[in-house]
């Protein structure tokens, strides 16, 4: 099969790295510069360095080309960078079937990716949204994973998943496009709060109350904008907020870790070196959860940390001392 990988961020390259042993994958990257270091070096020293890309992954620049007679498109770029990439796709005529990998809402505007894919995409082509537990640098490696693809079109759900499915990566097919991009989207802001928890060296303890209380934030909100329950539980949900909670290749939770210990939001983004999507996304959720009343305090506290870094353990000894509620 023939596939176009937008984005050549980490995961863009790691998802190219594996599949471009069993497709013909075209990896495009918008910017010339890191286009023609990755030609040079043949490794992305940028974004996913200590990785060889295979030679038969071929790189462009050039939108049309990476395009041009493609089966499947898989969208690798942030949410707030997706509605550009689609208007790219359209202008050079692109209408193949879409993947999308990025997690999280529209700053601007809180859409979802499946919402602004509607606005910018004709009504027939086939979507999907890709999702889970996966860190790019693990995947590219070729260690064992497991992902969640939702399509409200269970027939292309099942093909798409049929096609990224295979040797340690594997696939799981579904329909619930809401569950899986809210579980997404708002885990990260969740890994933040962890980051921050940790930071802060509140505990194990205090680490496992976070979480588990932060899947109540994302299945409340993910439920009242039409996800089902049971999605989060799974992969997308419950799966990808353990190892972005816990794990040390998360770049959310690292930005918590350094805002907590006394590093500025700004300076902390620039020592990461890549995009963390929490960031953007948490004010858009706190916004929606409002519009929605839907009770989200962990996201509130989060923003206040973010918009204060020097507010992070006031913020914290106000969470513990909220009201006594029952659990469920």
């Amino acid at each position: 099969m023939k596939i176009a990988v937008l984005g050549a961020g980490a995961w863009g390259t790691a998802i190219s790295i594996v599949l471009c042993a069993r497709h013909e994958v075209r990896l495009w990257a918008r910017d010339p510069a890191l286009l023609s270091a990755m030609r040079a070096a043949r490794s992305n020293r940028r974004y996913l360095p200590g990785f060889v890309l295979p030679p038969a992954l071929a790189l462009t620049d050039d939108l049309a080309s990476a395009l041009d007679g493609t089966e499947l498109t898989l969208a690798a770029v942030t949410t707030n960078g997706l509605r550009a990439t689609l208007g790219q796709v359209r202008a050079a005529g692109g209408g193949a079937p879409l993947v999308w990998l990025c997690k999280g809402f529209e700053s601007e505007r809180a859409k979802l990716p499946h919402q602004i894919c509607a606005e910018e995409l004709p009504p027939a082509v086939p979507r999907a949204v890709l999702s889970g537990p996966g860190f790019a640098e693990e995947v590219a490696r070729g260690l064992p994973a497991a992902l969640a693809l939702a399509s409200t079109d269970a027939g292309f759900a099942r093909l798409a998943a049929r096609a990224l499915h295979g040797g340690a990566l594997r696939i799981y097919p579904g329909e619930d496009v809401i569950g899986v991009e809210v579980a997404g989207a708002v885990k990260n802001i969740m890994a933040i709060a962890a980051g921050v928890s940790d930071g802060l060296e509140l505990g194990l303890s205090a680490r496992a109350a976070l979480m588990t209380r932060g899947l109540a934030e994302m299945t409340r909100l993910g439920v009242a904008l039409g996800g089902r329950p049971e999605t989060f539980m799974g992969l997308a949900g419950a799966g990808d907020l353990i190892l972005t909670c816990t794990g040390d290749l998360s770049r959310n939770r690292r930005v918590g870790l350094a805002v907590a210990r006394g590093t500025p939001l700004a300076t902390a983004l620039a020592e990461l070196g890549h995009i963390a999507e929490g960031v953007s996304t948490a004010h858009a959720v706190a916004r929606l959860a409002v519009e929605l009343e839907v009770e989200m305090p962990i996201t509130r506290a989060v923003c206040r940390v973010l918009d204060a870094p020097a507010s992070a353990g006031a913020v914290v000894k106000e969470l513990l001392q909220r009201e006594q509620k029952s659990e469920y």
